[in-house]
């Protein structure tokens, strides 16, 4: 159990930190990399510890505790039970789509190309084993309409599949999703998110958006632990794609015939042995999640995302590369500056004075990601922008 006070409007900083005490972050690390790995916070913790623990004294694998927590995510999600199945990461829930869906050579696959490889390579990968076509599109920073337009002008009557990140991770852009899985229902295109960024940054519901499938990763902004994530796709299009691996709880086998029955739920993509510890804890981050509100999660991520951007900005020779204001504005800033490699930026930021951000050298961006969540504080956030204004000095 764990205790929070009452969110005061008036004093948000000391909800705040009350917040942060619940992270056992080492005292020296200024952590602003929750895009990359987030940090699980105490209750989580001790969820994982206290199943493994009951578990092992016992002996036993306790599968039937993931029930519960199945229903916990599909509430966070915004989907059913049945629709919703533990992975170990947004990369395997990608690739049990692309290598799911009954695609053929020259069949056509679309997403932007600031795609994380956990959901390019998948991709690739069919590519190279079956002549899947590629196509990438460069996200629009600016324009939530613009982003559709070039996703409009890459389709074909070969087009597939139109995957996006739901938040893109080298410079966060809010991608509009709603108006891209309409636009994919329309024309019958299978519409899958990628959303290792979004969940436990921004509220959203799967149901509400309209995709047919969706993979995050529980080890980001969730707060969940390690090797956890979820794949979600929606209860009328389950049979279209077709499980990568089977084993027990996949279904049943006719052992008079052989055939195997495939289950009628989401379960079908979990195989196999395994802790019910990872999936129990992603539950309490969730919970946890759920108890602070996600729209407030949300305000205070882009409320320091802007902080940042906004004092980043004037700097020497400071460029910001993600959008700091409106819908496709999330909870990080990517910048870059023209004084020093980037790199270089990352290390003496990191090394010197214990700010951990991510470096960016994806499609060449040559920058600085910095992650505003939960933990982190406005007070924080100005050491950081103190800190880069000294050593671009």
């Amino acid at each position: 159990s764990y205790d929070l006070p009452a969110f005061d409007a008036a004093r948000p900083d000391a909800y705040w930190e009350a917040v942060r005490a619940l992270y056992p972050l080492a005292p020296d690390l200024k952590y602003f990399n929750t895009g990359g790995l987030g940090p699980a916070a105490s209750p989580v913790l001790a969820r994982f510890d206290e199943v493994t623990r009951r578990l092992q004294s016992r002996v036993e694998h306790g599968h039937e505790l993931l029930a519960g927590a199945r229903a916990t995510l599909a509430r966070f999600l915004g989907a059913d039970p049945a629709e919703i199945s533990f992975v170990r990461n947004a990369t395997e829930g990608n690739s049990v789509i692309a290598g799911g869906l009954k695609l053929s050579a020259g069949d056509e696959v679309i997403f932007e190309s600031h795609a994380h490889p956990g959901g390019w390579y998948p991709w690739a990968q069919q590519h190279r084993l079956r002549g899947v076509v590629v196509k990438t599109f460069e996200p629009d920073p600016r324009d939530p309409a613009g982003n559709l337009a070039r996703i409009r002008a890459l389709c074909t009557a070969r087009t597939r599949v139109v995957q996006v990140s739901h938040v893109t991770a080298p410079t966060g852009i809010v991608m509009p999703v709603d108006d891209i899985a309409r636009f994919c229902r329309e024309r019958g295109i299978w519409c899958h998110l990628d959303g290792a960024q979004s969940a436990g940054m921004i509220p959203f519901s799967l149901h509400a958006i309209g995709c047919d499938s969706f993979a995050t990763s529980g080890h980001k902004w969730m707060g969940g632990p390690l090797e956890t994530g979820v794949l979600y796709v929606r209860r009328d299009r389950l049979d279209e794609v077709a499980p990568v691996h089977v084993g027990s709880y996949s279904g049943e086998l006719d052992e008079g015939n052989g055939d195997l029955r495939i289950t009628g739920d989401a379960l079908r993509y979990e195989y196999g042995t395994r802790t019910p510890a990872a999936p129990l804890g992603l539950a309490a981050a969730v919970e946890l999640q759920e108890r602070i509100g996600r729209e407030r999660i949300a305000a205070h991520g882009r409320t320091l995302a802007s902080r940042l951007a906004e004092q980043l900005a004037p700097l020497p020779g400071v460029e910001v590369l993600s959008p700091v204001a409106g819908p496709l504005a999330g909870a990080m800033v990517t910048f870059r500056t023209s004084v020093m490699p980037y790199d270089v930026l990352f290390k003496r930021l990191f090394y010197g004075n214990g700010f951990r951000c991510r470096p960016v050298s994806e499609e060449k961006l040559n920058a600085v990601r910095v992650s505003a969540h939960v933990f982190n504080t406005p007070a924080e956030c100005d050491a950081l922008i103190a800190t880069t204004a000294d050593i671009l000095r």
